[in-house]
């Protein structure tokens, strides 16, 4: 018997776990607010991928092939520290496959698309080096919520998925990650039987009668690690647990529980293998993904629903124009800016003022902010 939205099943209910009209903070994580655990900065995935320091990467027929690749039209020095920018890298590649030309003889058009979605893999590993082990200061961020309020959303910049793997202490009983995306996952079929299905929470949801979840949001505009996309059915998988890539076959890995079992991904649908699904840091991103339009579209709503926006760890860079044209057409005078961010450094307060004057900043690091009880309250509350 249906009455008022719930439905008795047992000790349980069924509830619709209803957002809020409007969001009191909305919050911006850049790469600052992962590097404490270890998450490489952007400046140095490149070096870390052509440096030789990472024999999986020197081993493996992709690593060669990128490093080659670089070699043959950047230089850089190792012994000082001196490579070329990440963007200026896929910005060389993205003219070639835009312009529909190739290179050389060496590098025909087709082997430099080949080349994009090696490097876009290499950077899938080299950020997954330090996903394994639970972030404490990502526990603290959530903890902080849990306590003062819950009515917020994150918007991600980020690819790992400590964030996500630091929520577990408040799945089901405090609350459920919502994507926002349509997941494979949700999708009880018989041919994903050998995958973890992942609750829908914009759908009913069984909840122990004296408990009161609620849904938020991470929106990852960038993708992440934890996603497997499939161009033939433009579906994506969630494999929770599941990111490494076998850098010498240049595929996904999966593995059975609890017998630990390898084995590759594909498309249980139609078989078709997986790409990635990571926006690259380059100066012509692209936002025609279905995916990533549909993800910057949800951000788009978070922030003109919401009362503050909180920027952790994040520059505004000036390759991510799509972020700065996001916000500068959503962020209106009424709307708080905060910008926890430990440079005090006038180029990046002025791209902040840019996109509004109701901007003030906090000069410290992430692990600091949260470490700080009464400011980091005293901003979500």
């Amino acid at each position: 018997k249906v009455n008022s939205g719930t439905k008795k099943i047992m000790t349980q209910v069924e509830k619709f776990l209803r957002y809020s009209p409007s969001r009191d903070v909305v919050f911006v994580l850049g790469a600052g607010a992962s590097h404490p655990d270890g998450v490489p900065l952007q400046k140095d995935m490149l070096p870390m991928i052509v440096s030789g320091s990472i024999e999986e990467i020197e081993n493996s027929e992709i690593g060669q092939i990128v490093i080659e690749f670089i070699k043959d039209n950047f230089e850089f020095n190792s012994e000082t520290n001196v490579y070329p920018q990440l963007e200026a890298v896929f910005g060389f590649i993205d003219y070639f496959i835009q312009q529909n030309e190739s290179l050389n003889a060496k590098y025909t058009n087709e082997k430099i698309r080949d080349i994009k979605e090696y490097l876009i893999k290499l950077i899938h590993y080299v950020v997954n080096l330090q996903t394994d082990k639970r972030s404490h200061y990502y526990h603290l961020f959530w903890k902080a919520i849990q306590k003062e309020n819950s009515n917020v959303s994150i918007i991600t910049l980020n690819y790992d998925t400590l964030l996500e793997q630091a929520f577990d202490f408040l799945f089901k009983s405090h609350g459920y990650i919502d994507y926002c995306i349509p997941l494979m996952n949700y999708e009880q079929i018989p041919e994903l039987h050998n995958y973890n299905f992942w609750v829908n929470p914009r759908e009913p949801v069984s909840i122990g009668a004296n408990e009161n979840p609620i849904p938020i949001k991470i929106v990852k505009v960038h993708g992440s690690l934890n996603w497997k996309y499939c161009n033939c059915c433009n579906q994506t998988l969630l494999t929770p647990w599941d990111r490494s890539i076998d850098l010498k076959k240049g595929k996904f890995l999966g593995y059975t529980y609890p017998d630990n079992l390898e084995y590759e991904f594909v498309c249980p649908i139609d078989g078709t293998e997986f790409r990635t699904l990571i926006m690259p840091p380059t100066y012509n991103k692209t936002i025609q993904h279905p995916i990533i339009s549909q993800l910057m579209s949800e951000a788009s709503r978070e922030i003109r629903a919401t009362k503050k926006v909180v920027f952790i760890g994040y520059s505004l860079s000036s390759s991510d124009v799509h972020i700065k044209a996001l916000f500068k057409k959503q962020i209106t005078s009424d709307i708080e800016v905060i910008v926890v961010n430990p440079r005090r450094k006038e180029s990046l307060e002025l791209n902040y003022k840019s996109l509004t004057k109701n901007v003030r900043f906090i000069y410290s690091s992430f692990e600091n902010f949260v470490n700080d009880e009464s400011q980091i309250n005293s901003i979500i509350s």
